[in-house]
């Protein structure tokens, strides 16, 4: 296995951004990362790295933090731009990201899961499916639904 260093190094941008898009939270996608690869690297430390693993990890966590507090958190926005972008640029990509955010937030918990398992966590259908006990036809369904439900969000929202 690659050293703890490595494998978090690999993965960790990939899970903050699956996390993120679950959550919609920022604050807490970064809480969740660090205790997923807390749990990850104590449990199963010596093993081969398994990212599905961590990832189902990851989603445990989330789905625990989210059933305890019961309502959707707002999104934080911190001042985290890159140096190179202009102001107006920065509000234009902040408005763009809040926008989407807000988007999967009101798609339904297993469509916001999916686009973010699709989108972030760079799975295959096959290892999501696995994760989340269905069959990939079903995950290829159930994607290409909340993909046009998003679509169906942000365009209404645009009107």
């Amino acid at each position: 296995m690659k050293n703890g260093a490595e494998f978090y190094k690999a993965n960790r941008e990939r899970l903050y951004a699956y996390l993120l898009r679950m959550t919609g939270d920022l604050q807490l996608a970064a809480d969740l990362v660090q205790e997923s690869f807390v749990r990850y690297l104590d449990r199963y430390g010596d093993q081969k790295s398994n990212r599905a693993l961590l990832y189902t990890i990851a989603r445990n966590a989330a789905l625990d933090i989210m059933r305890r507090h019961k309502a959707d958190a707002g999104v934080e926005m911190d001042d985290h731009a890159d140096p190179g972008t202009s102001p107006e640029q920065t509000v234009i990509d902040r408005q763009a990201l809040t926008r989407m955010l807000m988007a999967v937030q009101q798609l339904a918990p297993m469509e916001r899961e999916l686009i973010a398992l699709v989108v972030s966590a760079d799975l295959s259908y096959r290892e999501i499916a696995r994760m989340l006990n269905i069959s990939e036809a079903n995950v290829k369904v159930k994607v290409h639904r909340a993909r046009v439900r998003l679509r169906e969000i942000l365009a209404s929202e645009a009107v």
